[in-house]
C-alpha cells in the first residue's frame, strides 16, 4: 500500500477527507440475536487472546487522539456494555489532553444498572438501538423477551445525563416498518432523538435484499402522514444523519440513509475491530493489522505511521451500487457500528 504523505497532526486520506472520529468494537458478542444482524445460534467468538486488552484499546485510542487529531470517540460491540472493562477504559480515553467526545452505540439492556458509573467515568451520550415498541414483535426480531430492559436503559441514560440520548431503529418490510410514526411520538413524549437507519448489507447470514429495505423516502413518507416535516437548517458537516425540524422544531428526526443517499464524499470515520483490525471503511474489504504491530513492540510512532498509511488507500465510496460489490466477509457485530 502507498504510504500517506507526512501530515501534521490529522488522518487524512487521497480524497481530502479527514478523519475525526473513531468507531472503537470492543466485543464482537452481543446478548441479543436480531434477525437482520446474526442467526439464531450466534457466531464463532473471538477468543481471548484474540482481542485487544483494555490498555491496548486505550493506547491506541492515545494515539489517535494525541498524534491524529481524532476528536470523537464512540465504543461499540457486538454489545459493548458486555465488555467487563468498559468504565475504566472511557476513564482513562476521558483523561486524555486533549479529551476527545466520547459515546456509546448500545442495545440498552443493562444500561440502566451501568449509566451512573459511566456518566462518572466520563461518558458524555449513548445511542440506544430501537426497532419497535412492541414486546411480542421485539422478541421476535431480537429472539429475546428484553423490551422492558432496554426501555429502563434509555430511561436511566436520560436520569444519569447521557443526553442528548439518540434512539437508532432499522425498519423492515413486512416486520415492523408500520411503526415509524409511533417510534417517533414515543421519542418526542420522552425527549429523546430518533435516527432511522436504513437496513445495510452487513448481515452475518448474507441475505441483505435491497428489495426488503425501507428506503429513506419511504421513512419520511410514513412520518409525514403525521408530523410536518421541514428542512433541518442547521449544517449537515460530516454527520451520517440527514436531519428535519418536526412540526417546526426545536425537535428534530433523522434518517441515514447509507444505502439510497450515500453521504461518502463527507465520511470523517476510521474503525478499530476488537482485535486490533484497521477499517478505513464500514463496507471494507481489507482491514489493516494494528495489534500485531503492537505486541511486537512498535513505538506510537510507528502506530500513526500506519494507521495514516492504512487511511490514504481508503476508497472514495462503499461501492453497494456497483455491480462488484461485494460485502465484507465480517458482519456488524464484528466490524463495530
Amino acid at each position: 500500500m502507498t504510504a500517506a504523505p507526512t501530515t501534521d497532526g490529522v488522518l487524512v486520506d487521497r480524497y481530502g477527507r479527514v478523519a475525526r472520529d473513531l468507531r472503537v468494537s470492543l466485543t464482537d458478542k452481543c446478548n441479543l440475536r436480531c434477525t437482520y444482524c446474526m442467526p439464531a445460534e450466534g457466531l464463532p467468538w473471538l477468543a481471548g487472546p484474540q482481542l485487544l486488552t483494555d490498555e491496548e484499546i486505550v493506547r491506541l485510542v492515545r494515539v489517535a487522539v494525541r498524534r491524529l487529531g481524532v476528536t470523537e470517540v464512540r465504543f461499540t460491540g457486538g454489545e459493548p456494555l458486555i465488555r467487563p472493562g468498559l468504565p475504566g477504559i472511557v476513564a482513562a480515553v476521558a483523561a486524555l489532553e486533549p479529551r476527545p467526545r466520547i459515546s456509546l452505540t448500545t442495545n440498552g439492556i443493562g444500561l440502566a444498572r451501568l449509566a451512573p458509573a459511566l456518566r462518572a467515568a466520563g461518558l458524555d451520550r449513548v445511542n440506544v438501538s430501537l426497532d419497535t415498541l412492541d414486546r411480542d414483535r421485539f422478541s421476535r426480531l431480537t429472539r429475546r423477551d428484553r423490551l422492558a430492559d432496554v426501555l429502563a436503559g434509555l430511561a436511566g441514560a436520560a436520569a444519569a445525563g447521557l443526553t442528548p440520548v439518540k434512539v437508532n431503529s432499522v425498519l423492515m418490510r413486512g416486520v415492523n416498518d408500520d411503526e415509524a410514526p409511533a417510534l417517533l411520538r414515543f421519542a418526542l413524549a420522552q425527549g429523546y432523538q430518533l435516527r432511522f437507519i436504513e437496513q445495510m448489507p452487513l448481515d452475518a447470514q448474507h441475505g441483505w435484499d435491497r428489495a426488503t429495505m425501507v428506503t429513506a423516502d419511504e421513512i419520511l413518507t410514513a412520518l409525514r402522514g403525521e408530523f410536518a416535516l421541514t428542512a433541518d437548517p442547521t449544517e449537515r458537516g460530516a454527520a451520517p444523519a440527514e436531519t428535519w425540524l418536526v412540526d417546526g422544531g426545536p425537535a428534530r428526526v433523522g434518517v441515514i440513509a447509507s444505502v439510497t443517499r450515500p453521504f461518502c464524499g463527507a465520511c470523517d470515520r476510521t474503525r478499530l475491530t476488537a482485535d486490533g483490525q484497521l477499517r478505513s471503511c464500514l463496507f471494507a474489504t481489507d482491514e489493516s493489522d494494528l495489534r500485531g504491530a503492537l505486541r511486537a513492540g512498535a513505538d506510537d510512532d510507528e502506530m500513526a505511521r500506519r494507521w495514516r498509511t492504512a487511511m490514504w488507500g481508503k476508497r472514495a465510496g462503499h461501492g453497494i451500487d456497483d455491480p462488484a460489490f461485494l460485502q465484507p466477509a465480517r458482519p456488524m457485530s464484528a466490524i463495530g457500528g
